[in-house]
């Protein structure tokens, strides 16, 4: 069962959003502000994120950066949920490092839809070994080594 943490401080549309997301078969998990949605994603680290921006303490923003800035979380996706529609709000998300923007008011239907796409493009991109090949580019992942047609590409820290 895959787990979705909803950081959301509007009581009343997070239980709307979990009620959903249990019915349709998932793990739903609440967090009313940034701070404690943070700790919950770095405990429980969860399949995916819904995350509103405006948030008490800290901003759904920041909260996203931190998230997509350390190692241990960086692979959860991040589906912004938000009343802020404009473009730059959304751009702002995405740089920020979300994987989604849905905007209030949304469909919960669409709501599920676009979290079941979000898990799979994560689960399509998600590679299936330590060795990642893209033509003549193998990368492996294990133990650090990028090979191109074959031979061994020397890396360095910069």
């Amino acid at each position: 069962m895959q787990t979705v943490l909803i950081i959301e401080d509007e009581k009343d549309l997070a239980e709307l959003i979990a009620f959903h997301l249990e019915k349709e078969g998932f793990r739903p998990l609440i967090a009313a502000d940034g701070a404690s949605g943070l700790n919950e994603a770095r405990s429980v680290k969860p399949d995916l994120i819904l995350l509103d921006l405006m948030l008490p303490g800290m901003m759904g923003t920041e909260v996203c950066r931190l998230l997509k800035g350390s190692e241990e979380t960086a692979g959860i996706a991040v589906i912004m949920l938000t009343a802020k529609g404009e473009e730059i709000d959304r751009v702002v998300g995405f740089e920020m490092g979300a994987d989604d923007y849905v905007v209030k008011p949304f469909s919960t239907r669409e709501l599920i839809l676009r979290v079941r796409a979000v898990l799979r493009r994560q689960t399509d991109q998600a590679p299936k070994g330590s060795i990642i090949s893209i033509g003549e580019l193998a990368i492996d992942t294990e133990r650090h080594l990028v090979r191109v047609s074959g031979e061994e590409v020397l890396l360095t820290s910069t």
